[in-house]
């Protein structure tokens, strides 16, 4: 099969990920999700600690991680270093750049879709459902009140919009952003898993 990248943004308890691993396993290929946090920091050689405080929250984040003092490599770093929210992005990018060179792979958030905008093979999924259908699968999965799991679920939304609309200089959950916006609860996980997966191959024939 001709190699692609899925690419999927995801409001919080919409089943974006379960959506995106069980993907993975229809294709065969690997998924990466907080994988690529790890990833990142191999290649920069700053701590994973980094790039989870700075992952898909406002910019200036890790201003704030500095502040309360981050370890890299074990060991206290100062700012001034070029430690900043754009140098973290830009070895995220490096990161998921150099995985859609050699492999097909879902991957999801952290911009990819805009990080992957000139790639031939990149389909871009914006998973998406009303609100109270989230509350409570999140509250079911975080073990929360139905209360506590919907300011959970603003307030990831919120700063996940925000990560995504600053870099990419687009609106996130915009439906002119991506190939595909679902909403995943008409269908439930596994049909809307199977309408991407048809979609997909049906793209990639007429691309041959």
């Amino acid at each position: 099969m001709e190699r692609f990248i899925i690419t999927i943004g995801r409001q919080f308890g919409s089943g974006g990920r379960e959506i995106g691993q069980k993907l993975a396993k229809r294709f065969s290929v690997e998924y990466f999700d907080k994988e690529l946090l790890q990833l990142a920091a191999e290649q920069s050689g700053w701590s994973k600690e980094c790039f989870e405080k700075a992952d898909e929250k406002s910019p200036g984040s890790l201003m704030h991680a500095l502040a309360v003092g981050l370890s890299m490599t074990g060991t206290a770093f100062q700012y001034g270093g070029g430690f900043t929210d754009e140098n973290i992005f830009k070895f995220q990018s490096d990161t998921i750049q150099k995985l859609a060179s050699d492999r097909s792979c879902i991957i999801v958030g952290r911009c990819a879709d805009y990080i992957l905008r000139n790639h031939p093979n990149c389909f871009n999924i914006f998973i998406h459902a009303p609100l109270n259908k989230r509350i409570p699968r999140v509250a079911q999965q975080e073990h929360l009140s139905e209360r506590a799991a919907m300011e959970l679920i603003k307030k990831t939304d919120k700063s996940r919009a925000n990560y995504y609309n600053y870099y990419s200089g687009k609106v996130w959950g915009d439906s002119a952003s991506y190939h595909l916006s679902i909403d995943a609860s008409l269908a439930g996980v596994d049909r809307t898993v199977d309408f991407i997966e048809s979609f997909v191959l049906t793209n990639l024939d007429i691309k041959k």
